[in-house]
């Protein structure tokens, strides 16, 4: 058989395209797509150390939102994420379940940063997610700009 490529056909993948992102008459775009898959591996890391243990949410948003969460505990953290892929990712709902039917559902179509904050004693993950600028968001059913969900856990 003769090689008249480099690559194999199976190694040719799409190039994926940019979501563009609006603000006032600028267009930009933005590799959404990409820095969702490398947010969601990280949340996908950080949960499955995180099952089986008791785990504190909390949320932040902008000025703009009509309830702030703060240390809602989730016991015994077990982890659903229907659709989620072997590889980790493509879950488009991860769902945080504690005990007496207490359950977090995280969407994850604008997830863009999963940080992590060690202080000692515990430490927080900082899942943020971003939904275009203000007055041109990019999913016109979800809050728009920036908004963080906080994990926090006793390490040790």
């Amino acid at each position: 058989m003769e090689q008249t490529s480099l690559f194999r056909p199976e190694d040719i993948k799409p190039v994926e395209r940019p979501t563009k992102v609006r603000l006032g008459k600028r267009e930009a775009q933005i590799a959404l797509k990409k820095k969702r898959r490398e947010a969601l591996g990280k949340l996908m890391d950080a949960l499955k150390r995180l099952e089986g243990t008791d785990i504190y949410i909390g949320t932040y948003g902008p000025s703009g939102n009509h309830f702030w969460i703060e240390y809602l505990k989730l016991s015994k953290l077990r982890i659903e994420s229907p659709g989620l892929r072997e590889d980790g990712f493509g879950a488009p709902v991860i769902v945080l379940r504690g005990n007496m039917g207490a359950d977090v559902r995280i969407f994850t179509d604008c997830l863009v940063a999963v940080r992590e904050q060690n202080y000692g004693k515990y430490t927080h993950w900082l899942v943020d997610f971003w939904n275009g600028f203000g007055e041109y968001p990019i999913d016109p059913y979800r809050p728009r700009g920036w908004v963080s969900l906080q994990i926090v856990a006793a390490t040790g």
